[in-house]
């Protein structure tokens, strides 16, 4: 059996991407996220968009993206990739929606650090000597 961290990012990402197909099928907007820790993803899913309702109803979604455009999504997300650098931890989230038969699709990508492990790789000094000032405690 294959271990999750022994896959590529880019890999995990496509396998996110095949695990969404079938409820993208039936959206045309909304963000899917991708939670990554020690560049593996962990958790994974899609913020639908607002259903609009009227007169005590609820409208459903007509259809979704189409074949190709999930494709094309797949592809974009793949791209964003080559933009992450230097960071192990964070999230990405994909916007999409389908405007006049195109999808549209913008990446954040928010980088997460974690100061306990600085502490680790910088020697410790005492901040308040270095800069003249003495500690009251």
């Amino acid at each position: 059996m294959v271990n999750i961290d022994q896959l590529s990012l880019a890999r995990q990402l496509d396998l996110v991407f095949k695990e969404l197909d079938k409820e993208l099928s039936g959206l045309d907007s909304g963000v899917v996220f991708v939670q990554i820790r020690n560049n593996v993803i962990g958790k994974f899913g899609i913020r639908h968009n607002p259903i609009s309702g009227r007169n005590g109803l609820m409208e459903t979604e007509d259809q979704g993206l189409t074949g190709s455009q999930r494709s094309s999504f797949r592809a974009m997300a793949l791209e964003t990739l080559k933009f992450k650098q230097n960071w192990t931890h964070g999230e990405i989230s994909y916007d999409f929606t389908v405007r006049q038969g195109v999808i549209l699709v913008d990446a954040t990508m928010e980088s997460n650090y974690n100061m306990a492990n600085l502490m680790i790789r910088y020697p410790r000094t005492n901040t308040y000597k270095d800069s003249g000032m003495e500690s009251t405690s």
